[in-house]
């Protein structure tokens, strides 16, 4: 049987299908107005080059921006809100924090881009407690079914039901839902405690109306893809990879399309993960860099990093749910170069996009774009982008960036071209520091690794730039997201409140716990067979959230297995200690641990996928590889006959010596004088400084 993985970009569709013990990899350009055009195509068009019947088919996994693109263009459902009386304003009112604190002029997106209008969020009598959810003031069904009325008039589709401490009983929203959906059978509802049943009232609401935002166009998409590939001969598994790295099925993806909002960056960094493990490369710094951004994580000793819950916002509205810990900045080979109202010098985060793209590529754009850049340059060949299917014209390049930069600002071509690089490469370098320096990683002893279609060639500036240890380009740099897809585990988690202090402990509270994991455990395994996985193979992770009495957020801690006792609480504890000391640098040994969350995790390991190993050479392939030489200028200003490499014929061991242009289908890299790119066994270049 085969499987494919199948990544969406701003403006290529990556894919790389598995059969019969290969591996192949494609390209094909993305379709934004229905992103299931170009996978269907990519699919069949990869199946058809390889002679794999699509029948053979038993697996698709899916990396997909549609949800993110939502909140993006802002052009989600509209959607009604039942929630508890007195409490209607608290998705406006927020956090009260000024996202800019010392600018006069700043937008605040949870009041300027409402996800759910004020008008349509229909207080309702209800009323339970703290600290034990108790009932004070019962639900007022007809409250409820005047609500309905209202949504009804006005054509909502898509409701979302909040209230007060739900997360420590949800009976009431519970029963609101079945009123809603025996009234409106057709429409889209969920529930604050089926979305994100977590402490924190504004962001457990956020996260719903975000879900329900979100929900409707991407449970539709998801479905429509399901059904187009049945309906050309594609009867496989369809699975969605989730902002947390692991997979699920559409079923589950359509209850919580707020799961995927982060699908697309996803797959790079577990590919990335995956292709350093091959080189022997545990600390990593992650750039995939595409047409419209870059992506960018920190793996420190093989271990995907998950966001702090403070951190997990999207488009402006904080979102609790779980998501790798990356940085999307506006920086990609279609990032557009200009110069503002005051003359100040920008590049992104605006991009071409996949229509019409770079000026170079002849259709019909204009601006001056970093690929542009590339291409003046000499580092992009004209008849070398994805293999010569990509035809680009470098008088084109040169006409936009002449007189929209380097006429405007008083330089030649050469230096308006290295310009756009060198800022481009700053803002890049800012956003790492972001995500490793910031967060006590010291990038002196990580390995940078730079992919999608642009990564390597800014991969050796960047390494400078933030003093990386070396460089890892990947085997397919342009489809290495596409590869993560398939070396993901299938993942679903779920979660419970229980709130207790964790150093003098009681018998009720440990009861609580103990109810709280049982319950939590069965959901997941129930999900785990749905989806068809043996009870043998099904893993479970239990996670215990905690905090120091009076601390704003919480961080996860291991928990043990098996029934939770005195000991077990206390290895939490001691766990909380340690993680809090790795991501602060302290801790307070004798303050009271809080306990707020637990967060069960099922999951099942999937085969994952298998390299092939390149044979050993014996040098004399470097030379047979040389295409031949051509001008090109690097980041110091230097023009120099450079040759050129066909990656596809270099074999484990060889080296190739700097200054050099390496090109394959999905990328080119970059290797300036001074540097050598080795071989690995498995095909990545080992890039370090020339000794």
């Amino acid at each position: 049987m085969a499987r494919i993985g199948v990544d969406v970009g701003g403006t290529n569709t990556d894919l790389v299908l598995e059969a019969n013990g290969a591996v192949f990899f494609h390209k094909v350009p993305s379709t934004p107005q229905d992103q299931s055009d170009g996978t269907l195509r990519g699919i069949r068009e990869i199946c058809e080059r390889n002679g794999v019947p699509l029948s053979d088919l038993d697996l698709v996994v899916h990396g997909t921006t549609v949800a993110t693109n939502i909140t993006i263009e802002h052009n989600g459902a509209e959607v009604g809100m039942v929630t508890t009386r007195g409490f209607r304003d608290i998705l406006h009112i927020g956090r009260h924090k000024r996202p800019h604190n010392f600018s006069l002029h700043f937008e605040v997106p949870w009041q300027d881009r409402p996800l759910v209008k004020r008008r349509n969020r229909i207080p309702v009598t209800e009323r339970i407690l703290p600290p034990d959810g108790r009932v004070e003031t019962p639900l007022d069904e007809n409250d409820v079914l005047a609500a309905i009325e209202v949504f009804k008039r006005r054509g909502l589709q898509s409701i979302i039901v909040c209230f007060m401490f739900s997360f420590m009983n949800n009976a009431h929203e519970l029963r609101a839902k079945e009123i809603i959906q025996a009234h409106m059978p057709d429409a889209f509802v969920w529930c604050s405690s089926e979305v994100a049943n977590v402490l924190r009232e504004y962001e457990r609401f956020s996260t719903t109306a975000m879900n329900a935002f979100v929900g409707p166009k991407t449970t539709r998409y998801l479905r429509q893809l399901e059904s187009r590939l049945k309906q050309n001969a594609v009867d496989a598994r369809l699975r969605v990879i989730q902002s947390n790295g692991g997979l699920a099925t559409v079923e589950a993806c359509s209850q919580r399309a707020v799961s995927i909002l982060m699908s697309g960056p996803a797959g790079g960094v577990i590919g990335a993960r995956a292709e350093g493990a091959l080189t022997g490369r545990r600390n990593l710094i992650t750039v995939d860099i595409g047409g419209t951004s870059a992506d960018i994580s920190t793996i420190p000793n093989g271990e995907i990093k998950i966001k702090n819950p403070r951190d997990t916002y999207v488009n402006g509205h904080p979102v609790l749910v779980p998501m790798i810990d990356l940085v999307t900045i506006g920086a990609g080979g279609g990032s557009i170069a200009y110069l503002d109202e005051a003359g100040g010098f920008h590049v992104g985060p605006r991009s071409a996009g996949a229509e019409p793209g770079p000026a170079c590529y002849g259709r019909g754009g204009d601006e001056p774009t970093v690929t542009d850049a590339q291409v003046v340059l000499g580092r992009l060949d004209p008849d070398a982008v994805l293999g010569g299917d990509l035809p680009i014209d470098p008088d084109l390049a040169a006409r936009a960036i002449e007189p929209r930069v380097a006429r405007k600002l008083s330089m030649s071509l050469t230096e308006a071209a290295l310009g756009i690089i060198k800022v481009i490469n700053s803002n890049m370098a800012l956003a790492i520091r972001s995500n490793s320096v910031a967060k006590g990683v010291d990038p002196r002893d990580y390995t940078l690794m730079p992919f999608g279609g642009a990564g390597p060639l800014h991969g050796v500036a960047l390494a400078e730039a933030i003093a990386a240890k070396d460089i890892v380009v990947p085997v397919a740099p342009g489809i290495t997201a596409a590869m993560g897809l398939l070396v993901t585990d299938i993942q679903y988690e779920h979660t419970g409140s229980v709130i207790a202090t964790l150093n003098d402990i009681g018998a009720d509270a440990l009861q609580a716990i103990n109810a709280t994991v049982e319950q939590l455990e069965q959901t997941c395994r129930a999900e785990l067979t749905a989806d068809g996985i043996a009870p043998a193979k099904q893993l479970i992770r239990r996670i215990a959230e905690c905090r120091y009495h009076g601390q704003g957020f919480e961080l996860r801690a291991a928990m043990p297995d098996g029934q939770i006792d005195a000991a077990a609480v206390a290895a939490i504890v001691a766990d909380f200690h340690r993680q809090h000391r790795q991501d602060y640098g302290y801790a307070f040994d004798d303050s009271p641990v809080e306990l707020i969350t637990i967060r069960i995790i099922g999951g099942s390991p999937v085969d994952p996928m298998r390299l092939p190993t390149l044979p050993q050479g014996d040098g004399s392939e470097v030379e047979a590889a040389r295409l031949d030489a051509r001008n090109t200028v690097f980041d110091d200003g230097s023009a120099v006959m450079t040759p050129r490499y066909n990656r596809g014929l270099l074999r484990a061991g060889n080296v190739v010596a700097g200054p050099a242009i390496i090109v394959q289908h999905d990328s080119t890299t970059v290797l300036p004088a001074g540097y050598r790119a080795a071989v690995s066994d498995h095909g990545h270049l080992l890039i370090t400084r020339a000794r």
